[in-house]
């Protein structure tokens, strides 16, 4: 074998040897006897993102809550950075570096910008959070002191979303950022993102703006009546793929899923 050959087949042997930052087996779960999530199997590459997508109703926000611990799967594994995490508790799941930003921002509206960034990172590094903080939106170094409902509602979610970087997560889940927002603050929010990415988080991302997230992503699955029925790269992701199951005019909710989910 040339040295050539043999370089390009010890970095392969590497890259495959990577533990993923995030792994899901053959994963069900939902709500009760209510089956939302069927058999579904990913991974996410350490710094990479992974944009979730599928119609309304088919369990993406499902997935989400199960990866983070608010809902335990009925069959399956889910290991983060190769540590088996499946029966553990979202607050343990945390202490592993696993972060979510909720969809409908998931701040505290009556507390202060800076008592949100107080709750929002470990005792002793509060200082450091507000100057990270600052750095990154200093629209919001404006507004320390004010009331986090009193933000405007772009305001609002770059301060859920800067909990994806003000304690250094190596886990990042983000579901729906771009929803209700003016495109210019959107622009902001996945400069963000990509930022953080880049310095080595890994993120899930579930988005309703497809083309949005297609741009944003390493690779990309999409979850039709909470099975999974592609995972590629973005470019793979076609005019077919986008007919069958990224129809807008699809049904908000399957016959197996609860009113309500996405």
């Amino acid at each position: 074998m040339s040295q050539s050959a043999l370089s390009s087949a010890e970095h392969s042997d590497e890259k495959s040897a990577v533990t993923p930052a995030l792994e899901a087996r053959n994963l069900s779960a939902g709500y009760g006897k209510t089956t939302v999530l069927r058999d579904i199997s990913f991974s996410v590459a350490p710094g990479s993102i992974l944009a979730v997508l599928g119609p309304n109703g088919a369990g993406k926000t499902t997935l989400l809550r199960t990866l983070i611990g608010l809902i335990r799967p009925s069959t399956g594994e889910i290991l983060v950075n190769g540590r088996a995490v499946t029966n553990t508790k979202p607050y343990q799941r945390r202490k592993l570096g696993v972060c979510l930003v909720p969809e409908g921002r998931g701040i505290y509206r009556s507390l202060t910008v800076r008592e949100n960034l107080r709750l929002h990172t470990w005792r002793g590094n509060e200082k450091e959070a507000i100057e990270r903080t600052v750095e990154h939106f200093p629209i919001l170094g404006r507004k320390l002191n004010q009331a986090a409902g009193l933000l405007s509602g772009g305001q609002q979610q770059m301060l859920a979303v800067i909990r994806a970087y003000i304690d250094n997560p190596a886990l990042v889940f983000v579901d729906e950022v771009s929803m209700g927002l003016a495109p210019l603050v959107i622009d902001e929010i996945y400069e963000f993102l990509g930022m953080i990415s880049r310095e080595g988080t890994s993120l899930v991302l579930v988005e309703q703006y497809v083309h949005r997230a297609l741009a944003a992503a390493d690779q990309v699955m999409i979850i039709s009546r909470g099975q999974s029925v592609f995972k590629g790269a973005p470019g793979e992701v076609g005019d077919e793929v986008f007919a069958h199951y990224l129809d807008a005019g699809a049904p908000s909710t399957t016959d197996d899923t609860p009113s309500g989910e996405d």
